[in-house]
């Protein structure tokens, strides 16, 4: 079956804080929270999801739209892997892919080079070539359902489809108690928190980009337990010192546990990485160059 492309459009996203600049951390500890959103420099796939003093801090830029009804469309239909291209602003013409999505008022996380990050600003416009989302697994069983992704990264993950089942590598396998906020949302509207305790030993070792599975979950529709399933996702965002919050896992392959295996590498797994992001066949060379004057969004 043949998934429909769209091209979408969206701006570089305005970070928010409202008349206090604080939140309340898990010890009752107020703080401001630096990198939740907008343009973040400096922060790559591969960093650990401890490493920065943030909150919720994703690589490159949150994409999203001033209208509400388009940006959701934008998050609903955008898969990671989708190329991603700057359309106006200092940045114009720069290339990258997305590589995640969150939730709250739903947002695109895109990656772009740093050199265009470092003279993009708010506002700018950006597209996305969106396709993905809907495709099913060729060959694999019916009962486990892909989403999420361009389905041109299934090799570049790693993922194995058989008739019988599909087995992907993962960082780690945790439970489902760990599921925070999130829960009950559409999973391709909403990443889903994970609110690991303070010095997990799987907490230390994650990093962005990971590929995670979560025991007893079902994000087929709104996320929610059932036991005897399995969801494998993405690491999108760093840690959060919100109560109920953490590390953001984007989901992309949802099934039994009987079909869909967890790989488990803790030392050797990579994930999503720029090297996988690059060697795609529907790169963003693919997708044509911006037009002069215009601004998305």
């Amino acid at each position: 079956m043949r998934t429909v492309a769209m091209n979408l459009a969206g701006v570089a996203e305005f970070p928010a804080i409202g008349s206090t600049p604080y939140r309340v951390d898990v010890d009752g500890r107020p703080y401001v929270p630096v990198g939740d959103g907008g343009i973040v420099l400096g922060v790559s796939l591969g960093d650990r999801v401890t490493a920065t003093a943030g909150d919720h801090v994703a690589p490159g830029v949150s994409v999203g739209h001033p209208d509400p009804a388009a940006r959701f469309a934008l998050t609903a239909h955008a898969c990671v892997g989708n190329p991603v291209v700057v359309r106006d602003g200092a940045a114009a013409g720069a290339t990258g892919h997305v590589i995640g999505k969150r939730g709250e008022d739903g947002r695109v996380l895109a990656w772009l080079p740093e050199e265009a990050l470092a003279v993009m600003v708010p506002g700018d416009g950006l597209s996305v070539r969106a396709s993905g989302q809907g495709a099913r697994l060729d060959g694999g069983p019916d009962d486990v359902a892909l989403l999420n992704l361009d389905p041109w990264l299934l090799d570049g993950l790693g993922v194995q489809v058989g008739r019988d089942g599909v087995g992907v590598g993962v960082r780690a396998v945790v439970p489902s108690r760990l599921a925070g906020n999130g829960v009950g949302r559409p999973a391709q509207l909403w990443d889903l928190d994970l609110a690991f305790p303070a010095g997990d030993p799987v907490l230390e070792g994650l990093r962005l980009g990971d590929l995670l599975a979560v025991a007893d979950l079902d994000v087929r529709h709104n996320m929610g337990f059932r036991r005897g399933w399995l969801t494998v996702g993405l690491v999108v965002h760093g840690d959060s010192p919100m109560p109920g919050h953490g590390p953001g896992f984007a989901p992309l392959l949802t099934g039994p546990a009987a079909r869909l295996e967890a790989l488990v590498d803790a030392g050797g797994h990579t994930g999503l990485t720029l090297d996988v992001l690059s060697g795609g066949r529907r790169g963003p060379a693919e997708v044509p160059a911006p037009a002069p004057g215009g601004r998305a969004g």
